[in-house]
């Protein structure tokens, strides 16, 4: 039976419900290399069906992060530092490019929105109110990229950014001390209309965000249980 459009829509969406779910199990360290995933216990903690969770875990799979094994089920490959380098790494180049055409294109009105984001951003971070920070500096790019009219490149951006889950923003302290000194940089080259800086400074960026999640992962624990069992084999 072919489904309506609308029920076959809250589907795909559970799905990546379900992908992010799992993603974050995996980061976090909850869900560990060589585990396998049951299709009936994810399906129970979300409350959801077992084919949308079936669908989620195939898109993980083009992901990198697990592996469907015939007749075991999907198992963990887990994240390594260098997997997360590499995913900010491709950020920070297409992030990049955006900040340049937006130092090309962006109206005045967009640059004062800009400049209105990182003053309200400060403003979170001095008070220390964690989810506006975050929900502000996520506001600063997407702000950046709608200014570089360029939508296709935005959307793959968005697509690579799903691949780590957004509650580590808020909670990586280099990642808040980055945005408070790069946003001003990237506004002022984007204000200077000087594409090259803009682009220099959001990679930098970027990849400062990568290094500080990377040292935070390493802080809580993440690798040192897979490192002690390669250790041991």
């Amino acid at each position: 039976m072919e489904l309506p459009p609308h029920a076959q829509g809250r589907r795909s969406q559970l799905s990546q419900d379900v992908a992010s779910y799992v993603r974050e199990l995996i980061i976090s360290g909850r869900a560990r290399r060589d585990d396998y995933l049951r299709i009936d216990t994810i399906a129970k903690a979300m409350g959801i069906s077992s084919t949308p969770v079936r669908e989620g875990l195939l898109m993980l799979q083009l992901e990198g992060f697990v592996k469907l094994v015939p007749r075991h089920g999907f198992r963990v490959v887990g994240v390594e530092p260098q997997d997360v380098l590499d995913i900010f790494w491709a950020q920070g180049v297409l992030a990049g490019e955006l900040a340049a055409r937006a130092a090309m294109r962006a109206s005045e009105d967009e640059i004062s929105e800009l400049e209105a984001l990182i003053e309200a951003h400060s403003r979170a971070v001095a008070a220390g109110d964690e989810p506006s920070y975050t929900r502000l500096g996520h506001q600063f790019h997407r702000a950046v990229n709608l200014a570089a009219r360029s939508n296709r490149l935005a959307n793959l951006l968005g697509n690579m950014t799903k691949q780590l889950p957004n509650q580590f923003y808020g909670k990586i302290e280099g990642q808040i001390e980055g945005s408070l000194e790069y946003h001003p940089r990237i506004l002022e080259a984007i204000r200077g209309r000087d594409a090259e800086a803009a682009r220099a400074q959001m990679v930098e960026h970027i990849v400062s965000g990568g290094d500080a999640l990377v040292q935070y992962l390493e802080d809580q624990g993440l690798w040192a249980e897979d490192r002690e069992s390669d250790a041991g084999a």
